[in-house]
């Protein structure tokens, strides 16, 4: 608030008789120099010289006199604002995982089925091609699925050794993202599933191609190996870290607790024990983490009913 301030002169023009003496005090004669040219000094004097002052009232804008708002509103619109900005960022990630999983689960499909397919038709032509003769190489097909048998089981103890001996050591900075948050449908640690891959590859197509005892014990260890990965990555990719809907497999109790076992591997509250994945709950048993087991088996349980509740697969 600002008080402005206005004068107005009224000037009245003299008469040309004299002023007496006794003349108002409020009259006032001015002088001015007579070399004033084109001005006569009759012309100069007044009678009066009348001031008038007027006071008004300026309003002047400031920030605070334009922030009408109170504290209180101001907090609450800063609070709603928040809300909104959180809303969108989750409404965005959800949008966001929700395409990775799609991708992902498009890629395990095809491969699995891909796989699976190639495998029981390698089993079944394999089998009758050799058959042909006669006669039925019964040595050769016990061998080829015994050790079927013995790869699938024995690359959980492989796995075991090289998630410990390996990945979280020299093959650490691989293996790393698979322990960080994931960005986008894949992360550097798949590597490791076609590293795994190319050895089972090589082993079915030598035992496919060729006759015997020896080729077709390769093929039961190329067949043993793509099982073990497939059941892996169904287990492992869907069920303990949702990369794709598992379905009926959440519902398996054991499978339950190997997610639980493994969930706890990223915890590293027992120093990254379990380190194998279907076998985790034996480990975790033998390093006294039973208690923890069953509360990550309680938690998981939760957040699956819950998820089925609101029509989500957990």
């Amino acid at each position: 608030m600002a008080a402005g301030l206005s004068t107005a002169l009224t000037f009245k023009p003299l008469h040309h008789r004299a002023f007496s003496s006794s003349s108002s005090s409020s009259s006032l004669r001015l002088h001015h120099p007579t070399s004033l040219t084109g001005f006569p000094s009759s012309l100069l004097r007044f009678r009066g010289l009348s001031v008038c002052y007027v006071v008004s009232d300026r309003r002047q804008s400031s920030p605070i006199d334009k922030d009408d708002s109170s504290p209180e509103s101001t907090e609450t619109t800063t609070t709603a604002i928040d809300a909104e900005y959180l809303a969108l960022r989750l409404a965005e990630k959800l949008e966001r995982k929700k395409s990775e999983r799609f991708t992902y689960l498009i890629a395990a499909v095809m491969s699995s089925f891909g796989i699976t397919s190639m495998a029981i038709m390698a089993v079944y032509y394999r089998f009758s091609w050799q058959m042909e003769g006669g006669e039925i190489p019964m040595l050769e097909m016990f061998g080829t699925f015994a050790l079927s048998v013995g790869a699938a089981v024995g690359m959980e103890f492989w796995a075991r050794w090289a998630h410990k001996a390996l990945w979280h050591a020299s093959l650490w900075n691989m293996h790393e993202s698979h322990h960080k948050p994931r960005e986008g449908p894949f992360e550097l640690n798949d590597v490791f599933a076609i590293i795994n891959a190319v050895p089972a590859i090589g082993l079915l197509s030598y035992g496919f191609f060729n006759k015997g005892l020896v080729p077709g014990l390769c093929f039961g260890a190329g067949l043993g190996i793509t099982v073990f990965g497939i059941a892996y990555m169904f287990v492992h990719d869907g069920l303990v870290h949702k990369r794709f809907p598992v379905g009926p497999i959440a519902d398996v109790p054991y499978l339950r607790k190997v997610a639980a076992a493994h969930q706890l591997h990223h915890t590293d509250k027992f120093d990254g024990v379990p380190y194998g994945l279907f076998l985790g709950p034996k480990e975790l048993e033998e390093v006294g983490g039973d208690e923890e087991l069953e509360k990550e088996i309680s938690r998981r349980i939760k957040l699956y009913k819950r998820g089925s509740g609101s029509g989500s697969i957990s």
